[in-house]
């Protein structure tokens, strides 16, 4: 398995020069196709308006939007202008409502290997970034590298990973997902914090993982971690500095009792903290 078709998305224009850079790095340390989406999005919400105005209010929405599909487009191009000649892109802009977002970012991201997005928190963020993240992950069913502040170092692929594991699907996706990364890496740390003391891995929490992944040639190891810190993410945070890691992968947990994916409390704790890239799979 390789990673060949990459996608990025951008609605936020100050994530555009970082995005792209850390996308092209990637997409051409893969030898990969970057898909870039441009989205412009109404956040108007009309509820009970006077008579006669919501056509109105509606055609000012549909406009701002296709003003900042525009630009975001215009930064992505400036930004392209950077990059070497022998990336292989296209860019594709985009106008939806908030509403049909999650369907857009889905059936783009489905044929994709791998989505790569910036952080969806942070000041001027809304409720958008986080949707286009759920809508590749929870709808589109692919794994997506969420970037710190910082973007990605110049030689994008990760020599040390930091693996949380807790025997969970979702984590076992997460780890069949990022292969590619992990049989390349110099370690790869399988991070267990406060193991169950009764389970199918109560004797040897990991194992089983160290073991698919060494078969597959990589260089794994397993560490297990006390909760010493109030949160189950601020202990994996630590360890990942403490080992100098530059990748995270894990699984991405969610809720679906209000919306159709909403990120769990330890997916959204992991990414506001995260010093490094975090690949998520579901």
């Amino acid at each position: 398995m390789a990673y060949k078709s990459l996608l990025t998305v951008l609605n936020f224009v100050a994530d555009v020069p970082g995005t792209i850079a850390a996308a092209s790095r990637l997409a051409r340390s893969q030898d990969a196709h970057l898909d870039i989406l441009v989205l412009g999005i109404d956040r108007t919400q009309l509820g009970y308006t006077y008579i006669g105005s919501g056509a109105e209010l509606m055609q000012i929405a549909i406009e701002r939007a296709e003003e900042d599909a525009r630009t975001i487009e215009a930064a992505v191009t400036e930004a392209l202008k950077a990059e070497p000649e022998d990336l292989r892109y296209s860019v594709e802009a985009a106008v939806t409502q908030i509403g049909a977002l999650t369907d857009l970012v889905a059936q783009r991201a489905r044929f994709a290997d791998l989505v790569v997005l910036a952080r969806p928190y942070g000041a001027g963020k809304g409720a958008d970034s986080e949707a286009v993240v759920e809508a590749a992950l929870f709808e589109g069913r692919v794994p997506v590298i969420v970037l710190p502040t910082q973007g990605l170092p110049e030689n994008p692929v990760p020599r040390r990973i930091v693996l949380a594991w807790n025997q969970g699907a979702e984590a076992m996706a997460a780890a069949r997902a990022a292969l590619p990364f992990l049989k390349s890496a110099d370690k790869v740390d399988i991070t267990v914090v406060d193991p169950p003391q009764h389970g199918p891995e109560r004797s040897d929490p990991g194992g089983h993982l160290c073991q698919m992944l060494v078969r597959h040639g990589a260089k794994a190891e397993v560490s297990v971690l006390a909760k010493s810190l109030p949160k189950v993410s601020e202990v994996i945070a630590r360890h990942v500095a403490d080992i100098d890691a530059d990748l995270l992968v894990m699984g991405a947990y969610g809720h679906s009792r209000f919306r159709e994916a909403i990120l769990g409390g330890a997916t959204r704790a992991m990414l506001e903290q995260a010093q490094v890239p975090v690949l998520l799979a579901r």
